[in-house]
């Protein structure tokens, strides 16, 4: 599992590997927005938690197609279901490493770009908080997602029907997390609802997207 990690993490980082694609996005979803509804203070306070939750979610699904698409096109999809690794456990070493080069990336910059959006200083350790907690969901339902439609040609808007829907829970806590922590109210029930997600999905998701790719090696 460790030296699929790090292929996947070289090949991420190397030229069209997608390494910096969903937080380039995310950096121009965030400067985009007070162009749109204005500058203004009291109009963008409000709706920041939402607005960085979006295009955070945004971000991630932007590079799922990549998650076993390029290994499906050159074989090696094919080589690792033949090794002694499971599928199972290949599928959660994909979805940390698509983590780690795109949830992790967005988690450490958004309190940054929280300030162009004029989120309360008290919300950022929320807003943290609430990524690194949501953002390992968005990957590994992501990683189910891509598990389903690797091989079918122009699969990626399918991808992101079958994945968007499932993505409304984590967005829904995330964003409430962080308006709770900016209105100074107790946030415990949407951290625990997302810790939830993330476990639950980390210990179901793999076996259904082990199943879906011998499905589709087949």
């Amino acid at each position: 599992m460790i030296a699929l990690l790090l292929r996947d993490l070289r090949l991420a980082v190397r030229a069209g590997g997608g390494f910096g694609l969903g937080l380039a996005f995310f950096l121009i979803v965030i400067v985009l927005v007070p162009f749109g509804v204005g500058p203004d203070k009291t109009v963008l306070e409000p709706i920041a938690p939402g607005i960085l939750w979006v295009a955070a979610l945004l971000s991630c699904l932007l590079s799922l197609d990549r998650i076993f698409a390029l290994d499906f096109e050159d074989g090696s999809l094919a080589l690792l279901a033949t090794s002694p690794l499971p599928l199972e456990a290949a599928s959660v070493t994909k979805a940390v490493a698509h983590w780690l080069t795109t949830g992790l990336p967005l988690t450490l910059a958004a309190p940054a770009l929280g300030v162009l959006l004029h989120m309360q200083t008290e919300a950022y350790g929320y807003l943290t908080l609430s990524l690194a907690l949501g953002t390992p969901a968005l990957s590994i339902i992501g990683t189910f997602g891509a598990a389903l439609t690797v091989g079918l040609k122009r699969g990626g808007l399918l991808l992101s029907l079958l994945v968007l829907p499932l993505y409304v829970p984590t967005l829904v806590f995330g964003a409430e997390a962080v308006r709770r922590g900016s209105e100074a109210m107790d946030a415990t029930t949407p951290f625990v609802m997302l810790a939830g997600i993330t476990f639950g999905a980390f210990a179901l998701l793999p076996f259904a997207s082990g199943a879906a790719l011998r499905v589709n090696l087949k």
